[in-house]
């Protein structure tokens, strides 16, 4: 027990992807990059949304939620990372660890309940346009989003509570390049059935069920598609939900492999390029094809310049 509690105070160690020190610095320019596309796209897409008065819709409040989410989920993890990849160090302290860990799992579940949330306003769009307003009502989506963000903070809470409370018997090195929870569960000398059930429980909660209400939605919108007689709107509704199916299939499509399986199903080092994939790749691809697949983002975007230049 004495050596549990002195180990919870020190610095952890980062290894990352030091098992591949020649790929460090190329690994390091490619997450800059992307980290500053992640920046500008999101950043954007927030302000577009917010400047413009014909994108003061529920679909563009929903998707500036989304990109401020990317913004913080991205800003939780690539900073440390790039200070360990171009540092002499890979340390990162117990409360920076914690605290990543636990944003890192909030910002997580909050997103795939915010692409559940998304979904169904593409069906109340798509299905039901004559009462959309009425369905999709401002109260009724702040409510929603504050939903998504209050049920990945609880969930977060009660996963970073129960992992944390693991003996790790002195073990300092995390096999990641962030405190992500599979890794952190790697480093304990006990194995937990509860962490295990409750990963799992979890999981159907903020993967299986959202994604099924997103399967269910779309199978509805597929519907109602191919009864769409003008083919103006029926490229309109392809590209909207075109752009919300491929960020859900990114995004969902990692994260349930890497969260639903067993703890020990997934080598370290797969489980790291999915996680590089997840946490750097998509959040900064979802600006790009919400604006490049989406004529009225364009459109605004060249307004709000038009503007500024005159």
């Amino acid at each position: 027990m004495d050596t549990n509690n002195r180990s919870s105070m020190t610095d952890f160690i980062l290894l990352g992807f030091s098992d591949w020190p020649q790929l460090e610095h190329i690994i390091s320019g490619i997450v800059f990059i992307f980290y500053i596309v992640t920046l500008v796209g999101n950043t954007t897409i927030i302000l577009v949304s917010n400047l413009d008065s014909q994108l003061h819709t529920p679909m563009y409040f929903f998707l500036s939620n989304l990109s401020f989410l990317d913004l913080c989920y991205a800003t939780s993890i690539i900073p440390q990372m790039l200070v360990n990849l171009w540092g002499p160090t890979k340390s990162i302290t117990y409360g920076g660890c914690v605290l990543q860990f636990f944003f890192a799992l909030d910002f997580g579940a909050t997103e795939c309940l915010l692409l559940a949330v998304m979904a169904y306003d593409r069906y109340a769009a798509v299905c039901q346009p004559l009462y959309y307003t009425i369905i999709m009502h401002p109260q009724l989506c702040q409510k929603m989003v504050l939903t998504a963000w209050l049920g990945g903070l609880g969930s977060a809470f009660i996963l970073c509570s129960l992992t944390l409370k693991l003996p790790r018997c002195g073990h300092r090195e995390v096999d990641n390049f962030f405190c992500e929870m599979p890794a952190l569960l790697k480093m304990t000398c006990v194995y937990s059935k509860v962490i295990e059930i409750v990963v799992f429980a979890l999981g159907v909660i903020f993967l299986l069920v959202p994604l099924s209400l997103i399967l269910i939605s779309y199978a509805i919108i597929t519907q109602a598609v191919v009864r769409i007689k003008s083919t103006a709107r029926w490229h309109k509704v392809l590209n909207t939900c075109s752009s919300h199916l491929t960020v859900v299939t990114l995004f969902y499509g990692t994260v349930i492999y890497m969260y639903m399986k067993p703890q020990n199903s997934t080598t370290q080092d797969e489980g790291k390029f999915l996680t590089l994939f997840y946490t750097i790749v998509t959040p900064t691809l979802n600006p790009l094809i919400y604006t490049l697949r989406n004529k009225d983002v364009k459109r605004a975007i060249k307004r709000i310049l038009y503007v500024e230049k005159w």
